[in-house]
C-alpha cells in the first residue's frame, strides 16, 4: 500500500521534475555530429552537455571518473 502511494504522487510531478530525477549521479551517453565529424557527448540529466569525446567507451570512463553513473541513449 505504501508503494502504490509513493507511486501515485509520481503522476503530479513537471516534466523538469522528472528529468532532474537522479541527476546529480547520472550522465547521459549519445553520439553527437560535431565539426569534422562525430563525437560521444556526456550530457546531465536536464540535457545539459557536460563533456564531449571521440570514443563511446572513453566517454563512460570519463563520466565514471566524475563519480557519475553513465547511460546510453540513441
Amino acid at each position: 500500500m505504501y508503494q502504490n502511494t509513493r507511486l501515485e504522487g509520481l503522476r503530479f510531478i513537471s516534466p523538469e521534475q522528472f528529468a532532474m530525477l537522479g541527476a546529480p549521479s547520472l550522465a547521459y551517453v549519445r553520439e553527437i555530429v560535431v565539426e569534422g565529424g562525430k563525437g560521444w557527448g556526456i550530457f546531465a540529466a536536464n540535457g545539459q552537455q557536460v563533456g564531449l569525446v571521440d570514443d563511446r567507451e572513453l566517454a563512460f570512463i570519463a563520466a565514471r571518473q566524475h563519480d557519475l553513473s553513465p547511460v546510453y541513449v540513441n
